[in-house]
């Protein structure tokens, strides 16, 4: 015989109409403690109410939040009045909440500021303690579950940014009993190894689940590591002890991958850019350089001695030729002058008187003999002609006025 069998779409509606007649779920109010609190931009909240044994998922659309009048956050605790409906599509139930009222602080959430206080008074959240994160690293060590999407999502992200950063991951045990304790051990191992940084960190969830990282013994292991640490734990609205302990925090892993490794090519392309700025800053100080040589050549050749030199020269060959024409001048001038004075000698030369007839009368000592009285009978005397000398001897001196007489 064939049995009858139902879809789960008729299943669920079933449910979901026992729970609309049951008149204790239309109209009730649940008291715990709110865990994984979303505020979604569409203005519903999501969260999860829990005590020590069990929890329960609750929305409150944006329609009911007049029924709100404060800011819920992690480890607050509740009275949340509203109707138990069943998630047809999913196959859950949850509670639609009409009113929450505040009932306290949550034991974790007290924990967990408690912890807080006590560290920071202790410094181990001073900023003289964080240690500069390298822009430029070889080696990353991961601490994270090693499955999930924390781990995934750093290897993409490093692989996109930078393929030649090696990833040391240490699987640890993020949530749950001994997840504090695997956490240590693989900070204390990834820092032996001595890598450029760490990081550690899981993907969202609760307080209860992201506890491991606000235990004391953690934020101990970061503070002490000599390895500068990244937090990147859960998701951005979610804050640990780690964070704050941390040398610097990411809101998520894949911004803890974004803010350990460079991305090589921006790298490139910041090289490229420094490529062209130097050959410009070099083509600028080559033509400045040959700008400057040109007129230092320009200023030594307008102050080269040669020039001095040169322009000397060009004096003395003015000198010189100005000098030559003077003298040349001087020179048809005294040549002018000779021939001026030659003609005047002429006329009184002895040997052009000689050439006309007259004699030159001298005594035996070359001595000129000019007049009669000069000479005595028996004297030698010497006549010079134009063409031969005569020696004699005075026989007889006749004076000019008795000369007409010896005709």
């Amino acid at each position: 015989m064939k049995k009858h069998a139902y879809t789960v779409s008729q299943v669920n509606d079933y449910i979901g109409r026992m729970f609309a007649q049951d008149f204790m779920l239309r109209s009730i109010c649940i008291k715990g403690e709110v865990s994984n609190c979303k505020y979604h931009s569409s203005g519903h909240i999501y969260f999860t109410i829990k005590d020590e044994k069990a929890a329960i998922s609750a929305v409150m659309f944006a329609g009911s939040r007049s029924g709100l009048s404060f800011r819920m956050q992690e480890g607050d605790k509740v009275l949340v009045t509203g109707s138990i409906q069943v998630f047809e599509r999913e196959g859950r139930y949850q509670i639609y909440a009409k009113e929450i009222q505040n009932d306290g602080a949550g034991s974790l959430f007290l924990k967990f500021e408690a912890l807080k206080q006590e560290l920071y008074e202790m410094g181990m959240f001073a900023d003289e303690y964080k240690k500069p994160i390298p822009k430029y690293i070889h080696t990353l060590g991961i601490v994270t579950a090693p499955t999930g999407a924390a781990v995934q999502d750093i290897r993409n992200i490093a692989g996109r940014r930078n393929p030649y950063v090696q990833l040391v991951l240490y699987p640890a045990k993020v949530q749950g009993e001994g997840a504090a304790e695997s956490i240590v051990k693989g900070i204390q191992t990834l820092d032996a190894m001595k890598p450029d940084i760490i990081i550690v960190g899981r993907g969202g969830g609760s307080i209860e689940d992201l506890w491991a990282f606000n235990e004391e013994i953690v934020a101990r292991a970061i503070f002490e590591c000599q390895t500068p640490v990244i937090s990147a734990v859960g998701h951005e609205t979610d804050t640990t002890i780690a964070d704050f302990v941390a040398d610097l925090r990411a809101p998520t892993p894949s911004a803890g991958a974004e803010l350990a490794v460079y991305d090589i090519f921006e790298l490139y392309d910041e090289l490229e850019m420094y490529h062209r700025q130097l050959r410009h800053f070099m083509t600028w100080k080559k033509d400045a350089a040959v700008s400057r040589y040109e007129n230092f050549k320009t200023l030594l050749q307008m102050k080269s001695p040669q020039n001095s030199l040169n322009e000397k020269k060009q004096y003395a060959a003015n000198l010189e030729e100005k000098l030559q024409k003077e003298l040349q001048q001087k020179i048809t001038e005294a040549r002018y002058r000779m021939g001026m004075l030659a003609g005047r000698f002429e006329g009184v030369s002895p040997v052009r008187k000689l050439s006309q007839g007259l004699a030159f009368v001298t005594d035996v000592h070359d001595k000129r003999i000019s007049a009669a009285a000069g000479v005595n009978i028996g004297d030698e005397i010497r006549i010079r002609l134009q063409d031969g000398l005569i020696t004699a001897d005075v026989v007889r001196i006749v004076p000019v006025e008795n000369m007409q007489n010896e005709r």
